[in-house]
């Protein structure tokens, strides 16, 4: 190729700088790998995501219901 040379060395440069590359480094090194701290939850919080997923999934399940529903009375008849 053509500008194969500076690539490979963009690639080089992108991998480095990656998190894959900074956890072969701990590999090498012998150093444990450490996890992200989960953040603490409040009082709140559990209910507020299941209302946040219903607003989120609801509308695409009653439309993809409506698709169902209307290709099927289509086919039907």
């Amino acid at each position: 190729m053509l500008f194969q040379r500076k690539i490979d060395g963009a690639m080089k440069k992108l991998h480095e700088g990656s998190d894959a590359a900074e956890e072969e480094r701990r590999k090498e090194a012998g150093e444990p790998y450490e996890e992200m701290e989960r953040p603490e939850l409040e009082k709140g919080d559990m209910p507020a995501m299941i209302i946040a997923a219903f607003i989120t999934f609801i509308p695409v399940a009653i439309l993809v219901l409506g698709i169902i529903l209307v290709a099927g009375y289509f086919l039907l008849h």
